[in-house]
């Protein structure tokens, strides 16, 4: 599956809401701090609609949650019914998780307060997201890269983290080697004003031409991170203006077709609910 195909590419390197105009992407304005868009890309996929939905999130408005099968005792879940259960507006995939064991072990680091889903940090990976501050010292949340920021004093700054592949490097620029598989995928990203993006894709496209396609849309991207792709890549917003039910299908050498409708279970879960004002 696509995690396999991952570390060795590694190892070789009816909305009634206000709407905005940036550029070519319409912004629609859910509530203060929460922005939703479907954006057309320029470079067609093969395969779908070739469209990429991007919820922008203010962390002055909305908390982030880490949901672990793990830490919570249960079975893997869909992202919709982990969405509901745990009254959350938006979710999407933590991350990749470890094809063996339990199927829910993290394939990097992710800890939650008290509860640690895997302690070791994959080299390979390079970037974090971590929220949950301790104190006002820090961003609310923000995505690490370990190639310029010091680890060692942020992993003591935050109670909850979720490693996974870097995208681009701290100049913004691409790092994902060219290689023709290609897949469904969601990522976390976080824009230069501090937002974090959460990244959904089901047309399939291979990873290094979709960096680039994001590059170039008017969204200010500072830091991109892997999490998910092929069928498991979920995202799920339910918010009293819009619903958005959004699950991967086409995957090279796995799942080559585009007739998956429903989202599949998954371990680990980054969600975010209102602040309590």
């Amino acid at each position: 599956m696509i995690r396999k195909t991952l570390l060795l590419l590694l190892l070789s390197v009816g909305f009634s809401g206000a709407t905005f105009q940036k550029a070519n992407i319409t912004w629609q304005q859910l509530e203060t701090g929460l922005n939703y868009a479907s954006v057309p890309l320029e470079m067609k996929s093969s395969v779908g609609d070739s469209k990429v939905d991007i919820l922008k999130i203010d962390p002055k408005y909305f908390k982030f949650e880490l949901l672990s099968a793990g830490e919570k005792k249960s079975d893997s879940k869909k992202a919709d019914v982990w969405c509901k259960e745990n009254n959350l507006l938006a979710v999407i995939n933590a991350g990749m998780f470890k094809l063996d064991g339990d199927f829910k072990t993290c394939t990097g680091y992710m800890k939650n307060y008290k509860y640690i889903n895997n302690p070791t940090l994959n080299n390979s990976y390079r970037t974090i997201v971590a929220f949950n501050a301790k104190d006002s010292t820090v961003p609310a949340v923000q995505i690490i890269d370990l190639s310029c920021q010091d680890w060692n004093v942020l992993k003591n700054k935050y109670n909850s983290f979720s490693q996974g592949i870097r995208m681009m490097d701290c100049n913004q620029k691409n790092t994902w080697q060219l290689q023709e598989k290609k897949w469904s995928m969601v990522l976390i990203g976080e824009d230069k004003s501090g937002d974090i993006l959460f990244i959904f894709v089901r047309s399939p496209y291979r990873v290094h031409d979709f960096v680039n396609q994001l590059l170039g849309l008017p969204i200010e991207i500072k830091r991109l991170m892997y999490l998910e792709g092929g069928p498991e890549a979920s995202f799920y917003l339910q918010h009293p203006s819009m619903k958005v039910e959004r699950c991967g299908s086409y995957e090279t050498g796995f799942n080559e077709n585009d007739t998956n409708k429903q989202f599949w279970d998954i371990p680990n879960l980054i969600g975010i609910k209102r602040k309590n004002k």
